[in-house]
């Protein structure tokens, strides 16, 4: 029989079992995947830790990417033996899982399994803040934080593709080095942003905030802006921002305030097309590099969410499948760029 993490109840990373499931029957309009490789993401942490309500026992995962074994009635546009890959997936952290034909991602043949696995969440994230949430222009001065984790090194790739100047933070002097290699121009700690920022950019400030932290940094991020500048506030990594006073951003020079989520920039087969075929093809030319910092075996899901919890790792975290047995050191497990 296949096997999946189970969080067996509410708790820490040592909740996790890897059990024997019955393997899944496709329904209407569904794909059978077997995985190759599941990514791990924080909001994962919150729903084996109790702090999002969910069902015990429970395998978490939506991010995932593997072949298609069985097709459900009325699929079309796929073969068994496709590969695909996902960000709207659910139970990734498992050999098998099911999927919405309109939610798969075709993999083209020249990205790897892990890479195909590690992209779809962050890197659609970065797609859409650059793309979407506000379009950069060549030129424009960009200011966004955590540089060195796993959306910060996209989005500084990305940010560099559109012509921009890119401003970050890191919190050590390893993680700011990557932040270089991925092309920011910047690499700031985070003791007085604002004003860093403003002497880098001859007291103007950024034309755009991309701020993913939220409570600690939002005061500083509307600081930095330049008149009429954008600030897209997309998670809340420190925690969220308490209601402030819209008059403030009259205040700081009319300035706009987004605060998106990627599920609204998923809405149609073709919008998830056109951002993963972007990304996909970036990859296989060679313009885009997805960090994994860290492989890990699925009876090792418990320490990738300690290392992931950590707040220490830098890259994607991925789950490879490979049964329930002990897990092996991996040796790729460090990096890789």
């Amino acid at each position: 029989m296949p096997h999946a993490v189970q969080a067996v109840r509410a708790g820490g990373p040592d909740v996790f079992e890897v059990v024997e499931v019955p393997r899944p029957a496709p329904g209407p309009g569904q794909l059978l995947v077997r995985v190759a490789a599941a990514g791990v993401n924080f909001i994962e942490t919150y729903q084996r830790s109790g702090v999002y309500a969910v069902d015990y026992p429970f395998t978490p995962g939506a991010e995932a990417a593997g072949t298609v074994e069985e097709l459900g009635e009325g699929v079309e546009g796929f073969a068994v033996g496709d590969r695909v890959a996902t960000t709207e997936g659910s139970a990734t952290y498992a050999e098998y899982t099911l999927l919405d034909a309109d939610k798969a991602l075709p993999v083209p043949d020249d990205v790897p399994d892990d890479v195909a696995a590690a992209l779809p969440l962050q890197g659609i994230t970065a797609h859409y803040l650059v793309n979407s949430s506000y379009d950069v222009r060549p030129g424009d001065a960009v200011l966004t934080y955590a540089g060195a984790g796993g959306v910060g090194l996209l989005l500084i790739q990305l940010l560099k593709l559109r012509g921009a100047t890119v401003i970050t933070t890191t919190s050590t002097p390893e993680k700011a080095e990557l932040a270089r290699a991925a092309g920011a121009d910047h690499v700031l700690s985070y003791a007085d942003v604002p004003a860093r920022v403003r002497e880098l950019t001859g007291g103007r400030g950024v034309d755009v905030v991309y701020d993913g932290i939220g409570k600690d940094t939002f005061d500083g991020s509307l600081a930095a802006l330049r008149t009429r500048g954008t600030l897209v506030l997309f998670g809340g990594a420190s925690g969220q921002v308490p209601p402030f006073d819209l008059q403030r951003l009259n205040a700081h020079g009319s300035l706009t305030v987004t605060r998106p989520k990627v599920a609204d920039f998923l809405l149609t087969p073709e919008e998830r097309r056109w951002r993963s075929s972007e990304l996909f093809g970036l990859v296989a030319a060679g313009k885009l590099d997805v960090r994994i910092g860290g492989r890990y075996r699925l009876a090792d899901a418990g320490r990738a969410h300690a290392d992931l919890e950590s707040r220490a790792t830098t890259g994607k975290l991925i789950l490879v499948p490979g049964g329930p047995g002990p897990a092996a050191a991996d040796p790729g497990a460090a990096a890789r760029a």
